[in-house]
């Protein structure tokens, strides 16, 4: 086992993330290792959102792995894996899971974990990419401004064991990063298209230009997001450059 191999506890922090950060600049981690804690001062979503969870409530995570057989470029695949991942983990409880790109998971039409992926590249090679999740597990009030949070209590109206809930996402994990090592990409593009929220489906959006009904059909390696309107044009987006309606 990779992935969780190694846990590191700590009660409060900053951040997962910045943590790890600072961790790998005094020292080696061994790969897999997970830094967990029951409170985050400063937690951060992707695009420099925050993350709300209550004290010992949630997953608050982060993890450090070193993908050097995956170009710079080609980063978003580690994106698919913990994402298919966190599915296969949710799974075990409830349906209708998918992955709203590029760094949600919904149950139905909720969110109920995020991810944060920042990877340290050197030249032409990837250092090290940690990779911080938060995960709704008994939360039940949320006050922030996300509109539609949502935790594992709230859909099974049952309590969970922080510690067996780590345990059991780290083996989903790391068996999807394994999937990664012995370079079964075309497999794990294939099962990202098919989870991603709205897929295939003709729905709603908004870009620059305004609102326009279109479908998912594909994301590119460098993850970019490819829909198709009505007339059969195809546009590729960005973090933040279109918003689900």
């Amino acid at each position: 086992m990779i992935i969780g191999s190694n846990i590191i506890f700590r009660k409060n922090l900053s951040s997962t993330n910045s943590f790890v950060t600072a961790l790998l600049k005094s020292k080696k981690v061994r790969e897999g290792t997970i830094i967990q804690t029951n409170f985050q001062t400063e937690g951060r979503g992707h695009g420099g959102n925050m993350w709300e969870s209550e004290d010992g409530m949630n997953l608050l995570i982060s993890l450090i792995l070193y993908p050097n057989m995956i170009n710079p470029s080609d980063q978003f695949i580690v994106s698919k894996i913990i994402s298919l991942g966190i599915c296969d983990y949710l799974r075990q409880y409830t349906t209708d899971v998918s992955i709203k790109w590029p760094n949600d998971i919904y149950v139905k039409n909720d969110k109920i974990a995020g991810i944060l992926i920042e990877a340290c590249i050197f030249g032409d090679e990837i250092e090290n990419i940690i990779i911080g999740i938060g995960l709704n597990v008994n939360q039940e009030i949320f006050e922030s401004s996300v509109p539609n949070p949502v935790s594992l209590k709230l859909i099974m109206q049952e309590n969970y064991n922080i510690e067996t809930c780590l345990k059991n996402l780290a083996i989903t994990l790391d068996r999807r990063y394994k999937q990664l090592l012995s370079e079964e990409r075309e497999e794990i593009d294939k099962e990202y298209l098919g989870n991603l929220y709205k897929s295939g489906k003709w729905s709603y959006y908004s870009d620059a230009k305004g609102s326009f009904e279109g479908r998912i059909i594909s994301v590119a390696p460098g993850g970019h997001l490819q829909i198709e309107d009505r007339q059969g044009r195809i546009y590729k987006y960005g973090l933040k450059e279109v918003s689900y309606l």
